[in-house]
């Protein structure tokens, strides 16, 4: 292996720097002891005693993760499903049209989807709120799902399904003991996925929310039009914190399946 020439070394550092400076300044002024944000007056968690007793910010940060998790959880449901449909089963009527219907969302602008459910809910008659925003985001979030679970179905062996059902299990048996096993992991980072992007959201959310059913990124987006106060830098530093650690959390699931799953080979 090659030596790495001053410029790559130049070059990677610059990329990092842009990437999580910012991330890394955030953090550290979370834990800044005055009022200004962009003054160091010392060390102190004041802020972060003063977010968790600011009860708006508290209600917003429960709102979006019931949102999240919620939405995750049905968007992983329905794009497991998508994904097995159009993996299985490639010969029906109006396939073509499903698959673009199902990765639709991938390629329209934010702006439009939020756009095109709000006239939808109004047109429905549902006023707009908690339901109205858990239905936009696993909308949102489905095709993300279907596309993680879609590529490892795709290299899936399907012997080893003909294989239990030769010794006698049925289609059903198979599926949650053969398949869904094996595909775990792409459930799960599927999940964690749509999780995410859930919790990111600002523009769909703004359009379908309602009272009663702020975001957390609303919240903040509002407050920071206002001036950055010190308990946006600290709910910020927790959400990174939850992130990356749900992020640890499922790389490592990944790696001791793969790993439960070479061994019988081996």
């Amino acid at each position: 292996m090659g030596r790495w020439s001053r410029f790559n070394v130049v070059s990677v550092t610059l990329g990092f720097a842009f990437l999580y400076l910012p991330i890394v300044i955030l953090i550290v002024f979370s834990f800044n002891a005055s009022k200004l944000v962009t003054v160091w007056g010392g060390f102190s968690i004041k802020w972060y005693i003063s977010m968790f007793a600011n009860r708006g910010l508290m209600d917003a940060a429960w709102v979006t993760a019931r949102v999240a998790v919620i939405s995750a959880t049905f968007a992983t449901v329905l794009g497991t499903l998508a994904a097995l449909a159009l993996t299985r089963y490639t010969r029906f009527r109006g396939r073509v049209m499903f698959s673009g219907m199902v990765f639709a969302p991938l390629v329209m602008p934010e702006v439009i989807t939020g756009l095109s459910l709000l006239l939808l809910f109004v047109a429905m008659g549902l006023d707009r709120g908690f339901l109205t925003m858990t239905l936009a985001h696993i909308t949102f979030t489905m095709c993300f799902v279907a596309v993680v679970v879609q590529s490892r179905l795709v290299s899936f062996d399907r012997s080893l399904e003909e294989a239990a059902m030769d010794l006698g299990a049925t289609p059903t048996r198979t599926f949650f003991l053969i398949t869904l096993p094996i595909i775990a992991p792409a459930i799960v980072s599927g999940w964690m996925l749509a999780f995410t992007l859930s919790l990111d959201d600002l523009v769909i959310a703004s359009f379908t929310t309602g009272p009663g059913a702020t975001t957390l990124p609303l919240r903040i987006y509002s407050e920071v039009r206002l001036g950055v106060k010190p308990e946006v830098n600290a709910i910020s530093t927790l959400m990174i914190a939850a992130v990356a650690v749900a992020v640890c959390a499922a790389s490592l699931l990944t790696r001791l399946t793969a790993d439960a799953s070479a061994a019988p080979r081996r």
